[in-house]
């Protein structure tokens, strides 16, 4: 039976053990990293590449005409100067075709620290049901990683509440085995009637609300909207297929 072990923040990564044995990875920053991740490739981005801070990405623009690409970040929340605010709703509006360049506090580090698994997915509310269908033909001697970015070394409630719902998702295609983490986020996510206001609750959600990025937090709430699976590989976040969501 495959295993389900649950990380609560990226600094729980360790890279010697994500390259030991044969480990598949997937990245959770609903609030939101890789909910605009997953937004803007279902909005027709071409790509996506996470950089470790905004000078990696001042670098990663200049393979690029000024044209062909979004630059957009944050540091602790707060906007980076002569980056677009990694808004989903924001970016929709001139991301199709383009390339998207993110720096992130939290959820493109945990992804960049993930890249010696096999293979690391990116998942969210919005597509946490295609995921899983993307996982079930795993076969048992592999590892499932659900990595909660968490934000700046505290576990984040709602990344914790969207490891619990990519459990779920999981649990409706098979038989998994679950770590007590693993169980515990499942339960909490069983628990509650509301993404919305989960995500309004956390620690992010509240600074959102105050900056009055609601239309972010519904986009981020919203369960099982697309089908698009994204993969890091190689720097770069493609969607590789398109999965039937149960």
């Amino acid at each position: 039976m495959t295993k389900v072990h649950l990380l609560m923040k990226k600094e729980d990564i360790k890279e010697e053990k994500m390259a030991a044995g044969n480990k598949v990875a997937v990245v959770l920053d609903i609030l939101l990293a890789t909910t605009t991740i997953v937004s803007a490739l279902k909005d027709g981005a071409k790509e996506v590449i996470p950089v470790l801070h905004s000078r990696e990405a001042l670098e990663a623009a200049k393979r690029f005409s000024q044209e062909e690409y979004i630059l957009a970040g944050e540091l602790d929340a707060k906007p980076i100067a002569g980056f677009e605010y990694p808004s989903p709703t924001k970016i929709r509006e001139s991301i199709k075709g383009k390339t998207l360049i993110l720096s992130t506090t939290n959820g493109t580090v945990a992804l960049r620290r993930s890249v010696l698994a096999d293979k690391v997915y990116i998942g969210s509310l919005l597509n946490n049901p295609a995921v899983a269908s993307a996982l079930q033909d795993l076969t048992e001697d592999h590892t499932i990683l659900i990595i909660c970015s968490g934000n700046s070394g505290e576990t984040s409630l709602e990344d914790f509440y969207g490891a619990g719902h990519l459990i779920d998702c999981l649990l409706k295609n098979g038989k998994y085995e679950l770590t007590d983490a693993a169980k515990s986020a499942l339960y909490f996510y069983r628990g509650q009637d509301d993404s919305y206001e989960i995500l309004l609750d956390s620690y992010v959600g509240g600074l959102l609300e105050k900056h009055n990025h609601h239309n972010d937090l519904k986009v981020a709430a919203s369960r099982g909207i697309t089908s698009v699976v994204p993969v890091l590989k190689e720097g770069k976040i493609m969607v590789v297929n398109r999965y039937h969501i149960n």
